[in-house]
C-alpha cells in the first residue's frame, strides 16, 4: 500500500488529484510496478517522491481466551 506525501495530478488517471495522506492508487485502479517505482522516486516532475510505501498493519489475532 502507498500513501501520498505530496499533492499531485496523476497524468495516467485523467489528472485525478491526489492529496497528501490519500491512499495510492485509488480504489478500482491498477498501477504497474514501474509506475509505483517512478512515483516513489526523485525522477517525478516534482523532483522528489510523491508517494511512499507503507507497511500494512497485521490484523490482530484473538486468542482463545478473548473469543
Amino acid at each position: 500500500m502507498y500513501k501520498v506525501v505530496e499533492t499531485f495530478g496523476d497524468l495516467q488517471d485523467n489528472n485525478h488529484i491526489y492529496n497528501v495522506g490519500d491512499e495510492f492508487p485509488r480504489q478500482g485502479l491498477t498501477v504497474s510496478k514501474e509506475r509505483l517505482e517512478y512515483l516513489a522516486s526523485d525522477k517525478t516532475n516534482h523532483g522528489n517522491p510523491v508517494i511512499e510505501e507503507i507497511a500494512e498493519k497485521p490484523k490482530a489475532i484473538k486468542s482463545k481466551k478473548e473469543k
